[in-house]
């Protein structure tokens, strides 16, 4: 197996995985946005609330709330030995605002944990907004979970790949055919044939409307069936790098327990 990394910032990456078959990219996926526990609010208890929102639509949006902490310090609440939740599992959250004289957006930020390690991945996050002599105080319990029991504790987004494109060109006659087909200009003429560079590559959808407009059957889009190019997104719970490293943990201890059944068999 090998990776190469294409882009990575805080909460975004694009790598090529190959050396795999689609089951373990597609278990990759699945493992990054359901098997990676993390923090989300999970109960509410609303004091006063005189908005224009009820309380169930204020619970929602703060469940989606991402929460940013270091996981090594929190277990999965259903891994706990707690009943009712503690610091190993939980977190509370405490809110209170009110819009005075002029209107007022509760965000994010203002939620007030109680563990000073752990906060929303983003403070601007809106919530409700307050018209003047409106208020909101609540105190909410976010617990640790996993993707694949609630949206609410999903870490990755918009996390998908596709098979790497392989693009051959041979006895082209330089029509310029294919050029005007692909409809994201990835093909070249240059003095002997038609080209695609290494980079564009990438950017093939494969809808191999060039194949189709070519009269003589010079170029062939095929797909490698065991490399993958990855695009995926981090809620900022996690960091894009670790959510990835997480992630494959995750697959080697499945791995390393159903071998471990096996050999009990």
């Amino acid at each position: 197996m090998e990776v190469d990394l294409l882009e990575l910032s805080d909460r975004s990456a694009r790598f090529i995985l190959s050396g795999v078959d689609a089951s373990f990219a597609n278990g990759l996926r699945r493992a990054m946005l359901a098997d990676v526990p993390t923090l989300a609010i999970e109960e509410v208890g609303i004091y006063n609330n005189t908005s224009v929102l009820y309380d169930e639509q204020i619970g929602l949006r703060l469940a989606l709330i991402p929460i940013a902490t270091n996981y090594d310090e929190f277990v999965p609440h259903t891994e706990c030995s707690c009943e009712d939740g503690c610091p190993a599992c939980s977190v509370t959250f405490t809110l209170s605002v009110e819009a005075e004289d002029e209107d007022r957006m509760v965000y994010s930020g203002d939620l007030v944990s109680s563990d000073p390690k752990v906060s929303p991945a983003d403070s601007s996050i809106p919530i409700v907004l307050l018209k003047p002599g409106q208020k909101l105080v609540l105190e909410a319990t976010a617990t640790m979970g996993f993707g694949h029991d609630h949206a609410r504790w999903q870490a990755g987004v918009a996390c998908g790949y596709k098979n790497l494109p392989v693009i051959e060109i041979h006895d082209c006659d330089r029509c310029g055919a294919c050029v005007k087909a692909c409809p994201r200009s990835l093909i070249t003429l240059d003095a002997d044939s038609a080209k695609v560079a290494a980079d564009d590559v990438l950017k093939c959808s494969l809808c191999k409307l060039c194949a189709d407009a070519c009269d003589i059957n010079a170029i062939n889009v095929s797909e490698d069936v065991n490399s993958f190019i990855f695009t995926m997104e981090s809620d900022g719970s996690y960091s894009a790098q670790q959510l990835i490293i997480n992630a494959v943990s995750t697959i080697k201890e499945k791995a390393s327990r159903l071998n471990k059944i096996l050999e009990e068999l």
